[in-house]
Order: structure tokens, then C-alpha cells, then sequence
């Protein structure tokens, strides 16, 4: 069978030619891919591509970016190579494209020897219109010698992030895909593509792989359809409270909650399963075998909660993803959003939800403590430990603010925001201001006077962590207290009735304006920063925002709370009406979902693959009746009409008659 051979009825050659007798690549995307238009930037790609161009393409996820390059290849015809660092992200990629009829295979580590073969026949004989590779692979002599004969008309490089040493995601396997494209006897269109890049990585990107005068595309960051909240829950009992609730709320949707450890990743996958939710767990510590389980189990919806580290996620394309949360601060904003970014990938509403504490902080500085890089010498080893820790700089800062989180994350990407989503926590929260001033200077003083004792006595280090000057300001009774004579400072007690989780933020305030510094070692200590001297002896107001409360939000079966609405506008950064669905559209979405689910068993493939959630909205919202009407709906190709088609139109047509 063509799904199993990789050998399908379509090879590429679908669709209107054009005057030329060359396919459209309009007419691939409506026939194959199932959609009437491209989305912004993808026909300006194509053409560049088509036009035998090089690309840099900087979309984000869900903007389309396979298409990029997919559409080209069925035009062009020939062999496509798309070079993809994870064999989960090529499995994923070609099992779509086989469901839709185009002729895909991957090459990587996990085939056997014979199916490596077959691959490398199949290609040689020209069955192939797209073959995934992983960059290791390049190289070897039998794939070289393939392409060399065979020719390639297309050179795609996915999440090209990867080659920069200056990425999140560095490969060193990516550096030398140069040597690949320079031992071509004829050298293709090279189109690079990734969802987040900074400007000195977009030119490490063109400079590394020897991009000629390509085309340039940097999309805008924003993904409209994405909430983005963040809580600050007191403690790890605080933040499991804050998770549970969350995920209970959502038991029907499918969600990611990232952690920073395996062992985070164990206990948070117990706390879950142990309260009823169906969780599993997925890092780089349980055996290759069970990770691969579990991940089936997340793409199959057979468990609805993957709890991960970052090991977790670039290699999966699933695209009813219905929130991702962050039980840990991540290491920078191109990596929470990277990973946020698996919402919503259909472009259906998502959440994004970040449970930020300052432990969260020190967890981070010590992990980044202990990068080691043998490719760096020391003097640029020294230079990525400061980018790193100006990264996690900005994600403090991200986490902490009071202003429009997604403003927030498109300045850091070097793109203008209005200050006002209107969807995100920190829009929809009511804040009032308050002068602190009184308690800071109280903060600040005990610092001085910790450190001035510390210095008087040489018993100990100069400086304590945030737990001991909390304990201070608030008369702790513990008798670490009175051993080292804490008891005796000027500043014991002088905050007893202000609460802990107010005195920590406090700290976090100051440390963020600078007034006070906190060190990355493995128990960080707080000290006086450079602007503690000017905030002592100035009169100006401390002022701070403190949340009211959040007004609770409608929530709907299709995906996160409905936006709030202000000036008689909608609040979203989208430009049409998003769809309201009433309640029947909702059951009838649930019924849809059933059958999906259905048919992805009988044919032991994601629920996904037979149709995204955006699709399954479109059915509801269109109800078509007639195989005729069903290809007018948005990610209805030919293919998958007429394998779904019936089963699906007999299911709207059963429910409209109740």
C-alpha cells in the first residue's frame, strides 16, 4: 500500500497547469493541502523559491512554514531534501504528507538496515518527492552518491536555528550542511526556515549555510491566537495547587507542562495522576523505549497532559494542542516561546501559562552555570555565558512585569506592540499602585546590616540567600536565628505582619530596578546592587503594581477564554470576528472529534492527521452536506475527501437530524 511503501497515488503532479504546463502552486494548495489561499508570506516564499532563489524565512509556528517548502517541491517535482534535526519532527512531518497522498520518506538512525535501503532505492528510482534527513546523514557516501546522480531541485533546512552557536537549539551537526551544499555538482535553491531567531542569529543562519543574496522573510512574531498569562503562586505546594486547578478545568483538551528537572518532571506527572488526570512524562532519563511510548500516547490522545522537560516538543507536530504550560522558568524568551508556540499550532484559540516563583531564578542561573561547550575557546565561552544571562535576564523581567505580556515578548523580538492586547493576564487583570517605598528601604537596610555583621564577625560568607533576609525582616523564632545573632539586628522583626510572598516580591522588585543584586551560584546570596546607594539617600516613591484579581473568563469547548471586548471592539490582535459557536456547534464538535478519534484507531495514526481542530471548526461552522460543499472547507484536500469524506458528512447530516 502507498502509505506503507511511501509510493502513493500522487506524486507531486496534481492540480491546473499553468500555460507553461508547469503545476500551480495555487492549485497544489487547494487540491493536495486542502486550502483555498496561502497565509501571509508563504506565496511570496514560493515564488522566490520557485524563481530559483535562496530564502530565510523567519515565521512563527503555525504560520505555515512547511509549506514553504512542500508546495515548491510538488511544483518543481523531482527530489526535495529537507534537512531536520529530530527523527520524531521527520516521522511526524512524513506521516502527514502520506495521509494527503504525497510521495515522503525520512532517512535517519532509527531505520533498520533494509529499510534504509529501500528508502535510498525509492529515491534513486525517482518514487520520492520529499525525503526528510537528519544532518548526520548528509554526508555518508551512499546518500551523497544519490544525490549527486540524482539531482536535487530543492535544498529546504528546517528549524535553521539550530546551526547558530548563538541559538537555543545548537546543533553542531547543522554546520556542516555547507559542506553538503558545496559538494553538489549542482547547486539547488536553499531555503531556510525557523519560528525564532534574533537578528545575530538570522546572520549566522545566511553566513553558515553560504546563503547567495537570499530573499528575506521575518514574519511578525504575534500569534493572535494565543493568551499568554502568568502566575505567581507561593511555593512549589502553591504552584501544584495553581497546575491542578488549571488542568482539571480542561480535561477534555490536550496540554504540555514543561519543567526544568526529571525529577520536577516525575513529581508533577504523580501529583497529576494521582488527582485523576490522565498524565504521562517524557526526558532524556527514562529508556528510549518508554519515552517513545508515552510520546504515542500524547500524539494518540490517549493521555491528554505531557509532562516534560525541553527534551520534549521540536520533533512534534501535533496540532490540537490546547495549552502548554511552564512549571518552571524557562532560560530565555526564544525558549518559552518556542515551547508556548506548541498551542494553538492549527490556529485554533490556545493558552499559555507561565507559574513563576524566584526559587524559579536560582534554578536557572545554576543549570546555565553548568553549560560547557568543548566547541567554544574560553574567551567565547565566557561571551555566551554573558548572552545567557542577559537571556534569562529579559525572562525575569518577562515573568515579573505588569505590562502587556505580548508586547512584551514582540519588543524582545525586535517588533513594535501596542502597550494593549487585551488578552493576556496582565491586560485583562485590574492593578492599582502603591508606594512601597517604607518596606523597601527596610529590605534594603537589612541587606546592609547582614552584610556589615558578616564583615564585623568573619564567621561567614558577606551575604545570605532571600529565605534568611525574609526570615530576618519577619522575627523568625528559628534558632539559626539566635546562633548567628541575626536576633540582634536592627531590622529583626520590623516586617512581622507584612506576608512572605510580599516581602519576596519586594525583593524581586529591587533586584529587577537593580537597587539589589542576586549571585548565580548554586545557593544564591542577595547583596547590595548599584543602585542601592542613590534609592538610601533619595526621597522618591517606590512604587509598585499589585493586582486586584482577574476577572474569571467564559470558557468554550473549542479552546481558551473567549476575549474580553473593550471600546465595543474585539480585543484580539486578529483582524475578522472570531466564530462564537452556539451550543449545538459545540456538541456537534464533540461528535466530530469522536469520529476522528475513531478513524485515527482503526488506522493507528494522531487523531490529527485525519483533520486538525480548525478543520473540525470549519465543518461546524459550514456544515457541509455534499462532497462538493466538503472541499470548500479549509483543510479539505482530495485526498483526505475522499478517504473521510463520507463518514464525516454522514455524521453532520445524522446530527442535523437530531
Amino acid at each position: 500500500m502507498a502509505e506503507e511503501t511511501g509510493r502513493p497515488d500522487e506524486t507531486g503532479e496534481t492540480g491546473k497547469a499553468s500555460e507553461t504546463g508547469r503545476v500551480t502552486p495555487l492549485a497544489v494548495l487547494g487540491k493536495t493541502f486542502g486550502y483555498p489561499s496561502f497565509r501571509p508570506h508563504q506565496a511570496e516564499v514560493i515564488d522566490a523559491v520557485l524563481g530559483g532563489q535562496d530564502v530565510l524565512a523567519v515565521m512563527p509556528t503555525s504560520a505555515g512554514k512547511s509549506i514553504c517548502y512542500q508546495v515548491p517541491a510538488l511544483v518543481l517535482g523531482g527530489l526535495t531534501v529537507v534537512v531536520s534535526p529530530l527523527i520524531s519532527l521527520m516521522t511526524d512531518q512524513v506521516g502527514a504528507l502520506r495521509q494527503l497522498g504525497v510521495a515522503a520518506a525520512c532517512l535517519n538512525s532509527s531505520l533498520t538496515p533494509a529499510e534504509r535501503d529501500s528508502v535510498l532505492h525509492d529515491a534513486a528510482a525517482g518514487y520520492l518527492r520529499l525525503l526528510y534527513v537528519a544532518p548526520e546523514r548528509l554526508d555518508e557516501p551512499g546518500f551523497l552518491d544519490l544525490v549527486r546522480a540524482q539531482g536535487l531541485s530543492l535544498l529546504a533546512v528546517d528549524e535553521a536555528h539550530c546551526i547558530s552557536q548563538w541559538g537555543n537549539d545548537f546543533r553542531p551537526s547543522y554546520q556542516h550542511i555547507r559542506d553538503f551544499i558545496d559538494a553538489l555538482p549542482q547547486r539547488p535553491p536553499v531555503v531556510a526556515l525557523t519560528a525564532t531567531a534574533t537578528r545575530q542569529v538570522r546572520d549566522d543562519i545566511e553566513g553558515s549555510l553560504g546563503l547567495r543574496d537570499p530573499f528575506r522573510v521575518v514574519a511578525s512574531f504575534d500569534r493572535p491566537n494565543l493568551s499568554f498569562a502568568v502566575e505567581r503562586p507561593s511555593g512549589r505546594a502553591g504552584k501544584d495547587r495553581a497546575l491542578l486547578a488549571f488542568v482539571r478545568e480542561r480535561t477534555d483538551k490536550s496540554g504540555i507542562v514543561y519543567c526544568s528537572s526529571r525529577r520536577a518532571v516525575e513529581d508533577v506527572c504523580d501529583m497529576l495522576c494521582q488527582h485523576g488526570m490522565t498524565a504521562t512524562r517524557y526526558h532524556a532519563g527514562l529508556a528510549p523505549a518508554e519515552r517513545e511510548a508515552n510520546q504515542d500516547d500524547f500524539l494518540y490522545d490517549r493521555k491528554t497532559v505531557m509532562v516534560a522537560t525541553n527534551a520534549f516538543g521540536m520533533g512534534i507536530d501535533k496540532s490540537n494542542v490546547n495549552y502548554v504550560i511552564h512549571y518552571n522558568l524557562p532560560l530565555s524568551l526564544e525558549n518559552y516561546y518556542q515551547e508556548a508556540g506548541r498551542a494553538g499550532r492549527d490556529g485554533t484559540k490556545a493558552e499559555c501559562l507561565l507559574l513563576y516563583t524566584p526559587g524559579d531564578v536560582h534554578t536557572a542561573e545554576f543549570l546555565l552555570s553548568k553549560t560547557e561547550r568543548d566547541d567554544l575557546s574560553p574567551e567565547q565561552m565566557e561571551e555566551l555565558r554573558a548572552h545567557d544571562a542577559e537571556r534569562l535576564r529579559q525572562m525575569v523581567f518577562y515573568a515579573t512585569t505588569t505590562d502587556c505580556l505580548r508586547a512584551f515578548i514582540l519588543r524582545y523580538f525586535g517588533e513594535e506592540a501596542p502597550a494593549f492586547c487585551g488578552n493576556c493576564s496582565n491586560c485583562l487583570a485590574e492593578f492599582e499602585e502603591t508606594d512601597e517605598r517604607t518596606n523597601a528601604l527596610k529590605i534594603v537596610s537589612c541587606v546592609a546590616r547582614v552584610r556589615q555583621r558578616c564583615r564585623e564577625t568573619g564567621a561567614f560568607a558577606d551575604a545570605v540567600g532571600v529565605g534568611t533576609i525574609v526570615d530576618i525582616l519577619r522575627g523568625s523564632r528559628a534558632q539559626r536565628m539566635f546562633d548567628r545573632g541575626w536576633d540582634t539586628l536592627s531590622t529583626y522583626g520590623i516586617m512581622a505582619d507584612v506576608p512572605v510572598p510580599k516581602i519576596r516580591s519586594l525583593i524581586d522588585e529591587l533586584v529587577f530596578r537593580g537597587i539589589l543584586a542576586r549571585s548565580s551560584d548554586k545557593y544564591p546570596v542577595v547583596m547590595l546592587g548599584g543602585g542601592a546607594k542613590g534609592f538610601l539617600t533619595s526621597d522618591e516613591p517606590f512604587t509598585v503594581k499589585v493586582a486586584k484579581g482577574k476577572p474569571r473568563e467564559k470558557r468554550s469547548a473549542w479552546g481558551a477564554a473567549r476575549p474580553r471586548r473593550s471600546g465595543g471592539t474585539t480585543a484580539t490582535t486578529t483582524a475578522a470576528e472570531p466564530f462564537e459557536p452556539t451550543p449545538d456547534d459545540e456538541a456537534l464538535f464533540a461528535e466530530l472529534r469522536a469520529l476522528r478519534t475513531k478513524l485515527a484507531r482503526e488506522q493507528e495514526v494522531p487523531p490529527y492527521f485525519i483533520f486538525s481542530n480548525a478543520t473540525l471548526e470549519a465543518l461546524c461552522r459550514q456544515r457541509p452536506t455534499t462532497p462538493e460543499a466538503l472541499l470548500e472547507v479549509p483543510g479539505v484536500g482530495a485526498k483526505k475527501a475522499e478517504r473521510y469524506g463520507e463518514a464525516f458528512l454522514e455524521k453532520i447530516v445524522e446530527h442535523a437530524a437530531g
